[in-house]
């Protein structure tokens, strides 16, 4: 999104940054999580993180929000993409990046389910709006 779009649609509303892990396993699947009916959007699927902090860069936000959504470490890997979504009562504006499991298993602390699914079958998953673009990317082929 252009700046001059972004501050005109931030004036408007709450403008809030986000980021979220792409991560794989060994088998190439990657980790998808269900919006559990606590969260707004419950009910679709999303790249699990969360918000940024005011003092945390955004992969230092990725570790914290993965580590107190999923319950094991990551090492951020390479950006992926940003996009913007607006929802009725905020833009997000969600950064994606890839990430890998250094220690634990992904437990579903926050989300109603979390799922490991092949590439090709991600689009196949009721995605959060925000999400998508990343889906996008991810099933053409752009994916390391």
């Amino acid at each position: 999104m252009n700046s001059r779009i972004q501050e005109s649609v931030g004036a408007r509303m709450n403008s809030v940054s986000v980021v979220a892990a792409v991560i794989k396993n060994e088998e190439h699947e990657i980790l998808c999580a269900l919006r559990s009916e606590s969260m707004s959007l419950p009910g679709f699927w999303e790249f699990p993180g969360g918000k940024i902090r005011c003092e945390e860069t955004p992969q230092e936000a990725l570790v914290r929000e993965i580590r107190e959504e999923l319950g094991c470490d990551i090492e951020v890997g390479g950006f992926i993409t940003q996009a913007s979504h607006e929802y009725p009562n905020a833009l997000i504006i969600l950064s994606t990046y890839y990430a890998s499991i250094m220690k634990g298993e992904p437990v579903a602390k926050e989300h109603e389910q979390i799922v490991w699914m092949p590439l090709h079958k991600l689009k196949s998953l009721a995605w959060a709006p925000a999400d998508i673009p990343t889906v996008t990317l991810l099933t053409g082929g752009f994916i390391e």
